[in-house]
Order: structure tokens, then C-alpha cells, then sequence
């Protein structure tokens, strides 16, 4: 989390090592990322589904562009897609399924070419409330069961909260890291949704309220 153009959206295009840091490394898993790494995957605030393209012919994108789509791969992705409730929508085009299921798909498509981390740029700003309720629920159970790692990138203190493990709070730019804070709500098997009932969620709140209105008041 941070201000509006304090590098978040750049500090994930570094992790995906689309462009190179000016100074210092980025390294995943003791390894220095040097151009784009084949273990991370990342997800766009839009789903950039090709509208001409089935759902299906959308997932694969990820396995032809790496030149890897074979059965096995192929299967797996379909695999996904009838895992996570859409396989039934296999046929269909973009503008047939809901903007919810929209980003489903794109998340499938981004976990098809089997990658490590995964990062997500402010998945849900373009979905109405409800649905983004429902949907950060569904892509929390995805990397639970997926065992993956994930990177958010967002604005919604709430959403940070009830979704992550960990909040990082960036600085005005330059970025910096300012706060740190462990999100200690539940078990691992506790929903985005019920975690927004726990009252202790308003002390997370607070304090990282706090924290983003002193770098505002600073810009």
C-alpha cells in the first residue's frame, strides 16, 4: 500500500523483472531476477482477455507464448478451469461471462504456466463492491490451494487487511519502506469475508490509516 504514484505498480514490474533497477537486485529464491522470470506471473488491474479468443483459447495464451502448450499443459489449465467452476464456460467469449469471472479467468490463464509468485495489481478496481467481496474470497482460497505466493498490490485498507498475511506501507516517491505490519486474524482457513467481522480489524485499520494520512500530509 501507498500513496498514488509513490512505485507500487513499479515495484511489481521489478519483481517480474520487466525493467531493471536502477540500483541494488532484485532476487527471488537467493537469484537474481534478470529479465523476465519464468517463476513469477502477474495479473493487470484489467483482464486483457482477447474478446475474439474462447475461454479456453484465453487460457492457453500463457503456454503458446512460452511455446509450452502441449496436452499435458493444455490439460492442466482445463484442469483449473473446471476447478474453479468455469469449466462449463470453456466455449464461451469474455463479453459472455461477468467481470467477476472475467478476473477468474485471467487469474487461471496467469496460474496455467505453473508460476511461483504471483502478482496482482489491483485485481478488483474495476468491480463493483459485492463482487469484489465475493471474488478476493475466491482468489484467497486459489493461492491457498494452489500454494502460491502473492503480491497485492492495493488501495482498499480493508481488502489489505482481511487478505493478506503481510501489509507493507510504501513512502511518497522515492518509496521506502515506512511500516510494517503481520496481519494476525483466524487461522489459514479463515475467509477474507470473516475476517472483516473481527473486530480486532479495526485496530489494523487505525494504525494503517494512520500511517498512509502522515505521508499525505507530507506530500
Amino acid at each position: 500500500m501507498g500513496p498514488s504514484g509513490c512505485g507500487k505498480t513499479t515495484v511489481l514490474s521489478l519483481i517480474a523483472g520487466l525493467i531493471a533497477p536502477s540500483s541494488g537486485q532484485v532476487l527471488i529464491a537467493g537469484e537474481p531476477v534478470e529479465g523476465h522470470h519464468d517463476k513469477v506471473g502477474y495479473m493487470l488491474q484489467r483482464d486483457h482477455l482477447f474478446e475474439w479468443r474462447t475461454i479456453e483459447e484465453n487460457i492457453l495464451l500463457g503456454l503458446q507464448v512460452k511455446r509450452i502448450c502441449n496436452r499435458q499443459t493444455r490439460q492442466k489449465a482445463l484442469d483449473l478451469l473446471n476447478k474453479y467452476g468455469l469449466g462449463e464456460f470453456k466455449t464461451y467469449h469474455p463479453h459472455q461471462l461477468s467481470g467477476g469471472m472475467r478476473q477468474k479467468v485471467a487469474l487461471i490463464r496467469t496460474l496455467a504456466v505453473d508460476p511461483e509468485i504471483l502478482l496482482l495489481d489491483e485485481p478488483f478496481s474495476s468491480l463493483d463492491y459485492q463482487t469484489r467481496l465475493v471474488l478476493s474470497g475466491e482468489i484467497v482460497d486459489i493461492i491457498r490451494r494452489e500454494k502460491k505466493t502473492a503480491v497485492l498490490v492495493t488501495h482498499d485498507l480493508a481488502e489489505a487487511i482481511s487478505m493478506a498475511d503481510r501489509v507493507l506501507v510504501l513512502s511518497p516517491r522515492p518509496a521506502s519502506i515506512k511500516a510494517e505490519v503481520r496481519i494476525e486474524l483466524g487461522d489459514e482457513n479463515t475467509t477474507p469475508l470473516m475476517k472483516r467481522k473481527d473486530p480486532v480489524i479495526q485496530k489494523y485499520f487505525d494504525y494503517l490509516w494512520k500511517e498512509l494520512s502522515v505521508h499525505a500530509e507530507q506530500t
